[in-house]
């Protein structure tokens, strides 16, 4: 890796102030463009699929267990970005890099910490930032191995605070740092993904949980960042959840309702965006390309789905609070089929910014 625990341990301290900053490089700080990609995908466990073992029997690392990768395309994808100037790329990670402290957790072909370091170099020169994300959601633990099975213990405590310095150090003290932490609902997990276990952390342990990462990144030099849903259903999010965390709020407009902040499902999504400008967080909305449950029974696509989030979003958060917008595809990048999904969320995404 080039650097150790405790060169790292300082140099994280004297970049803790520097993490703060908007900016990716000198100058004036670049409103965010950035696009999720997977590297890893064991994010769904325990699905009870028929015929199938579950995550749970399979492990993140069992023999024969791989990346659902394939670099050639990832790389026409990162190609694609540079030249529409997108200049961030959140990585979900999961079990796709072997993090040093948890080498268990990685599949058989995971990427090395110096394939990694390697590959933020490489996209760094594209003039692209590269974010880690690890999900820290009870719905999207899978990569986490026997781990996911012990949520709020201190032998969970210590492991998130392992993973989180292993992908510091990868990516070399990053400006932010993606923690995931949505869809912690029983629905999430039982009813739409069927698991046969779930785990739903409830009233001050959830906010418990989330301040203990929040801190960890703060120590570590890097500024947390989550998805927002949790405060759809609790509104006392906006006060319990430190304002240093940036926050990405997302709607896809699942059931067609067209962006109406007054409709029945959609509505009350939309309108927590400008409930976050209002307690004065920092947003990167999320918008995509994926077709939702409704649209696909309609027959209807989602190519418009990010350019109507700008609009509405430009409109309710202020200009000084508005940090960029994110792209999520939602796709493995891992054949053809999704490739030109996560090609055709990042077309989308880069003429929509033209």
């Amino acid at each position: 890796m080039g650097i150790n625990r405790r060169d790292f341990s300082k140099l994280a301290l004297g970049a803790a102030c520097a993490s703060a900053l908007p900016a990716f490089g000198a100058g004036k700080p670049d409103q965010m463009k950035a696009v999720l990609l997977h590297l890893g995908r064991n994010m769904w466990c325990d699905w009870a699929r028929p015929g199938e073992p579950t995550a749970l029997k399979a492990g993140a690392g069992a023999p024969g267990t791989k990346l659902q990768l394939d670099e050639a395309l990832w790389r026409r994808l990162t190609a694609r970005m540079a030249e529409l100037k997108l200049n961030t790329l959140v990585i979900d990670l999961g079990e796709g890099v072997r993090l040093p402290s948890h080498p268990e957790l990685a599949v058989s072909d995971a990427w090395s910490p110096d394939k990694m370091c390697d590959e933020v170099r490489r996209l760094k020169a594209l003039g692209i930032e590269a974010i880690p994300k690890l999900n820290f959601s009870a719905a999207h633990n899978g990569w986490m191995g026997e781990y996911r099975r012990m949520m709020s213990t201190k032998p969970y405590y210590d492991f998130c605070d392992a993973v989180i310095g292993d992908a510091c150090e990868i990516f070399g003290v990053p400006r932010y740092f993606h923690l995931g932490c949505d869809e912690e609902t029983y629905v999430a997990q039982a009813d739409w993904n069927h698991c046969e276990y779930t785990c739903v952390r409830g009233g001050e342990l959830w906010y418990n949980d989330l301040i203990r990462l929040v801190k960890r990144c703060e120590k570590l030099g890097t500024r947390p960042w989550i998805w927002s849903d949790y405060g759809w259903d609790h509104p006392d999010f906006v006060r319990k959840c430190p304002k240093c965390v940036l926050q990405s709020n997302w709607h896809y407009d699942d059931d067609y309702e067209k962006f109406d902040d007054t409709a029945p499902w959609g509505g009350n999504r939309l309108r927590f965006f400008g409930a976050l400008d209002r307690a004065g967080f920092d947003q990167v909305p999320c918008g995509t390309n994926w077709i939702g449950f409704k649209r696909r029974e309609l027959k209807v696509g989602a190519d418009e789905v990010m350019s109507e989030l700008m609009k509405y979003c430009r409109r309710v958060i202020s200009p000084d609070r508005l940090m960029g917008f994110l792209m999520a595809p939602w796709a493995a990048c891992a054949n053809e089929e999704n490739f030109r999904k996560n090609l055709r969320g990042i077309d989308i995404f880069g003429q929509e910014l033209a």
